[in-house]
């Protein structure tokens, strides 16, 4: 396996996502921002900011999936959220947690969360991106 998730002794224990990951891999891969839109363009949860996760997260493991990686081979995300509050914690999990099963696959990984005030298209309400190291 290319990359090894660790949280070690002396960092806060994370919910919902991972201190650190330590990629041996020779490839790096470098997923720009992925967003809630089928492979069709068409928009998917507007205004649902889980069913936007679910999608988001989906798109993810397309694009890995076209270099040849997985979600295994996630070192990190980025992950953008218009207005953020902790409030909307909840709705994030849920839709990662759904995406998660459908790919059968560990979503969580070290992640960096940025509230923003707005992302590409006004009907975006999440955005992620996603560096990756595969063999």
């Amino acid at each position: 396996m290319a990359v090894e998730a660790i949280d070690p002794p002396g960092l806060p224990k994370p919910f919902g996502w991972r201190q650190l990951a330590v990629g041996t891999g020779t490839r790096v891969v470098f997923l720009s921002g992925q967003t809630p839109r089928t492979a069709e363009g068409e928009p998917v949860g507007l205004g649902d900011l889980a069913a936007q996760t679910e999608q988001v997260y989906l798109n993810i493991a397309t694009g890995l999936a076209a270099a040849g990686a997985t979600f295994d081979d996630v070192l990190r995300l980025t992950v953008y959220v218009v207005d953020w509050s902790l409030d909307k914690w909840e709705a994030v999990t849920a839709g990662a947690e759904r995406a998660a099963a459908k790919l059968g696959a560990d979503v969580i990984r070290p992640t960096t969360l940025v509230g923003v005030a707005t992302l590409a298209e006004p009907d975006f309400l999440i955005e992620i991106e996603a560096t990756a190291i595969a063999s």
